[in-house]
């Protein structure tokens, strides 16, 4: 577990903090004297840009007096043990009622008992055991209900047999924000069933770059269309503000999140740095919040990512002069996964500066959350939390719990609809589910007007995502990346190909399944099925925009030369470049992910049984789809030449449109890997930084020949010519990472099928005296270290050797070399005295080559 939180400290100097303010002046990186970020952190007015809002939500005297109470009786202790989230992975309720800790959430594919066919009553049962332990008073304290947190973003999606909508690209596409409302509401009823009163939904990202790889949980990159869908899907999560059924019955606590630009980061990376204005922040970023806001949004999830260069979990201008202040939030404002490690000085397990910013819940997943308790419990005690700031965390959790009726609802299982398992996959909820496929799917091409079909012929259906639930869910599906899963995990779902065969059948025809498009009798039409596999955030980010279908490609061509007429359906959770594949298509229509109703899918491309039009296509496109494959910034207003499809295009059946011929250049420079790769000569090279995350974690892009931190000092000194070489003094007072690190990707994959090598001259003035790692990251959870200890060691002292890591290692052992962000970092705790030069990726290295 250390590792991983140390690597994702690594992921987090890749994540852009203070890479906004640097420039290059003669050759040397230097800091700009001010960045935007620490101006508008030390801002005593808010901008305004920001509009004076309310909470739908009045606040009640009653409630406030209420909370005066309870904060009177509560030790310090107490109110700590609130403002800790822990994961179920990780704490007992035993330890619930040790600490009195406030809340607990289940993370993406953690299930009660460790069980992932956990039946609702088992998530009821153990919801029962952490309510109850909250409430255990043995020791003298205060009873205080914890509350449940779980990811339901597209539905209940943790659950086996629950209704799965399509993720909320899908429904940006089908433009009706009262759908919103009866999805919220069915997502909110299911989550009831099982004992779990609060759902981290919805997100109101609005996506910039769509190789960002959380693209499909935005609605859309008009932020008209965020602020229109935001309101509605939180009142029917919450109940309308005002109503006597406001989260109560079948509704839930909402989450707006992630406050705030996680869609706007620099070329998408994901948990990076949004480097833009603060009118472009308002214009663009905040319009779902604003909608949220008003209808009354209880909990507000921190993001992630910065806004130029300072992390949001840290950001008190944003969290506190802003959202609390000037918007009128008044619940409260819940940390993403461990996020406030990533705030400069802070770690995994102390972090006093995100409570100052406005943080008031920490969401502390790791078994290391104890000590975040105890650290934040001192810190409190000491005053570095002021007692005023400690009071106001509290009050707005106990203000939540107290409107959601959690003091008076009893144990979950005893509450109304708990462990109703008629509301899982319920007809009703399924039905909702289908209406939204069929109003979000996108027709590209319909040539000839070969859509729609008539349901009585011989149909081939063909493809990998033809029969495959999980594939047509996507990510957040059962599982975090929605991987691992297979038909028989969506009982009650139906796949594309089960709807289709449905429907066919039905009216005579014969519905045949062939993955490769093999067959013995030649089919009247074949619909062939393919797209993306699933994943989730960090793991779907890419470098480009090309979809790399090759073999989808051949089965479509395949059957194009014998002459049978093709529809494509397409699932993909971004917009992504298919000129070939629409070419090589009669028909070709988006379908997103569709979750786990692909029966919509057959309502629409097929004709009635009297052969009219049953549904129309009436899905339009939220996000501009691109003319080629280069990762170019393609919205409204910006690049929209660059568009093969504009935002708002979407064929119907009263289209005769006739789509040409498509080009099929990619746009895309490829490498031949020949050519070595300079990263560092001299000094750092496009587009990297050099950068160090010392000891205390303390992010600083070195900007001086020398430069002293915690348990790290930097010096530029000489090889071959002046500062051609930087000097790493390890002073082993903890771990410190010294790097090269981007805001954008660069694919090293060419380098692979060539032998290739990171190559770099070292020279150690005094040994390791603890373990080293050369490192190259690709993102969270998606990079390699190779042990450098033993070469290290074994160094002549104070001669200069070349290095050489085979590429083809650090593949193997988790680095995507196609998406690198870093390509040479070096991290150890120990002490270490060592200087490097002339760091580059080579085809050949003219060194032994290194595997560790």
């Amino acid at each position: 577990m250390r590792k991983r939180i140390l690597l994702g400290v690594i992921s987090g100097l890749i994540a852009g903090a203070g890479l906004a303010g640097c420039t290059e002046q003669n050759g040397a990186q230097k800091l700009t004297a001010e960045t935007p970020s620490s101006a508008a952190g030390s801002r005593a007015e808010v901008s305004t840009h920001w509009p004076q809002l309310t909470s739908g939500i009045a606040k009640d005297p009653a409630v406030e007096a209420r909370i005066d109470a309870l904060l009177a009786k509560m030790s310090t202790e107490e109110k700590v043990g609130q403002m800790i989230q822990v994961e179920i992975r990780t704490a007992t309720p035993e330890d619930v009622r040790q600490y009195h800790i406030g809340s607990i959430l289940n993370g993406g594919g953690a299930f009660p008992y460790d069980n992932k066919h956990a039946s609702v009553a088992d998530w009821v049962a153990l919801a029962d055991e952490y309510y109850k332990a909250s409430m255990d008073t043995r020791d003298g304290g205060v009873a205080i209900p914890m509350i449940w947190g779980t990811d339901a973003v597209h539905g209940h999606n943790n659950v086996i047999g629950a209704t799965l909508f399509p993720h909320n690209i899908a429904l940006g596409a089908a433009h009706n924000p009262e759908l919103m409302r009866k999805i919220g509401a069915a997502t909110a009823a299911e989550v009831r069933a099982t004992g779990i009163d609060w759902v981290f939904a919805p997100t109101l990202a609005v996506v910039r770059d769509d190789r960002w790889g959380r693209t499909y949980e935005s609605y859309s990159e008009d932020p008209d269309l965020v602020r229109a869908y935001g309101g509605e899907m939180v009142e029917g999560m919450q109940g309308a503000a005002g109503s006597e059924n406001l989260l109560q019955g079948k509704h839930v606590i909402a989450t707006a999140k992630h406050f705030l630009a996680d869609g706007g980061t620099l070329n998408g990376i994901d948990r990076g740095d949004a480097v833009i204005s603060e009118e472009e922040l308002v214009r663009l970023h905040a319009q779902g919040y604003f909608s949220a806001i008003e209808s009354g949004v209880q909990t507000v999830m921190a993001s992630f990512s910065s806004w130029n260069g300072e992390k949001m979990h840290g950001h008190k201008y944003l969290l506190t002069d802003v959202l609390k202040n000037r918007l009128g939030f008044d619940g409260f404002i819940v940390g993403d996964w461990a996020g406030h490690q990533f705030v400069n000085g802070c770690s995994n397990v102390s972090c006093p500066q995100s409570v100052n910013a406005g943080l008031d819940m920490f969401m502390a997943p790791d078994p290391s959350w104890k000590e975040l308790y105890k650290n934040t419990l001192a810190q409190a005690k000491s005053g570095e939390i002021s007692a005023e700031r400690l009071d106001d965390a509290v009050r707005r959790i106990l203000r939540v719990k107290i409107r959601a009726g959690l003091f008076e609802a009893g144990a979950p299982s005893s509450r109304a609809f708990a462990a109703d398992e008629s509301l899982i996959g319920a007809p009703e909820h399924r039905a909702i589910a289908r209406q939204a496929v069929r109003e979000s799917l996108v027709l590209l091409k319909n040539n000839d007007r070969l859509l729609p079909l008539a349901r009585n012929q011989r149909v081939l259906v063909a493809g990998d995502g033809a029969d495959n639930i999980g594939k047509q869910a996507g990510g957040w599906s059962i599982t975090w990346q929605g991987t691992g899963n297979q038909n028989s995990d969506f009982p009650g779902a139906t796949s594309v190909y089960g709807g289709i065969a449905e429907v066919v059948q039905a009216a005579g025809g014969t519905a045949e399944l062939s993955v490769d498009g093999s067959f013995e009798q030649k089919p009247d039409v074949a619909i062939v099925v393919f797209g993306e596999d699933p994943y989730a955030e960090m793991q779907g980010d890419i470098s480009n925009l090309q979809y790399k279908g090759a073999g989808d490609l051949a089965l479509l061509n395949n059957l194009r030369e014998q002459g049978i007429p093709v529809v494509s359906l397409f699932i993909t959770g971004r917009p992504l470049w298919v000129n070939p594949h629409i070419n090589a298509s009669d028909a070709f229509a988006v379908i997103w992910q569709p979750g786990t109703e692909g029966a919509g899918v057959a309502d629409v491309i097929f004709r009635n049984a009297d052969g009219e039009v049953n549904h129309d296509f009436k899905g339009k496109l939220t996000f501009s789809w691109p003319n080629d494959a280069q990762p170019t910034v393609r919205n409204p207003g910006e690049n929209e030449a660059l568009a093969q499809f504009n935002f708002g295009y979407g064929l119907n059946y009263g289209s005769s449109v006739q789509v040409a011929a498509l080009s099929e250049q990619s746009g895309l420079k490829v490498s031949d890997g020949e050519q070595a790769l300079a990263v560092f000569n001299g000094r750092a090279l496009d587009p990297w930084s050099f950068q160090v995350m010392d000891a205390a974690n303390n992010l600083s892009v070195i900007s001086s020949s020398v430069a002293k931190l915690s348990g790290i000092s930097v010096q530029s000194v000489d090889r071959k010519v002046q500062e051609d070489s930087r000097r790493l003094q390890w002073n082993g007072e903890g771990n410190a990472v010294a790097g090269f690190f981007a805001n954008s990707r660069t694919d090293l994959t060419s380098y692979l099928g060539k032998q290739g090598a990171l190559v770099f001259d070292v020279k150690v003035d005094a040994a390791p005296s603890d373990a080293v790692s050369l490192g190259m990251n690709c993102g969270m959870d998606c990079g390699a270290e190779q042990s450098i200890t033993e070469l290290l060691k074994d160094a002549a002292p104070g001669e200069w050797k070349t290095v050489a890591v085979d590429l083809q290692c650090l593949a193997d052992a988790g680095a995507k070399l196609d998406m690198v962000l870093s390509p040479f970092y070096v991290r150890t705790a120990g002490a270490l005295d060592m200087t490097v030069h002339n760091i580059h990726i080579a085809s050949k290295a003219d060194a032994d080559i290194h595997c560790g």
